[in-house]
């Protein structure tokens, strides 16, 4: 689906993740599905931050993460698609665990841990710690 045009930010240069987000949340109430996660390669933002890997609505039913800020090709480092798609898969999880109504966890080794940059995703683990997969469960 395009990105709404109101999306933009001229000054900033990158897109309102929440205008996207809203789109994304619309799109799955008019087709009746449970959950989707929207994927982008733009760059994203929230107001007071400077970038976002993704968004979700907590407890809701839309997410979108952008790639735009998970290639090492942002880094001036070589492409590495193996390193790209391990960010890409925990940043997707991670705003899941969201819509699952789970909230940023303090471990830095849970993939519920917030990114404040791309070092964050690369030293976080694969899965939930035990006290989110906990939450998960119950």
């Amino acid at each position: 689906m395009p990105i709404p045009s109101d999306a933009y930010n001229i000054q900033r240069k990158q897109f309102h993740s929440s205008h996207i987000l809203a789109k994304i949340d619309n799109f799955s109430k008019k087709h009746g599905l449970e959950y989707v996660l929207g994927i982008t390669d733009v760059d994203l933002f929230v107001p007071h931050l400077n970038f976002v890997f993704g968004e979700a609505e907590y407890s809701g039913r839309a997410a979108v993460i952008s790639l735009f800020r998970l290639k090492p090709e942002f880094y001036s480092q070589k492409h590495d698609r193996k390193l790209f798609v391990k960010r890409s898969v925990k940043e997707a999880v991670h705003e899941v665990g969201h819509m699952l109504r789970l909230g940023h966890c303090d471990n830095p080794t849970c993939i519920m841990f917030f990114s404040n940059s791309v070092s964050d995703t690369d030293k976080k683990g694969d899965f939930l710690c035990e006290k989110c997969r906990s939450l998960v469960a119950s």
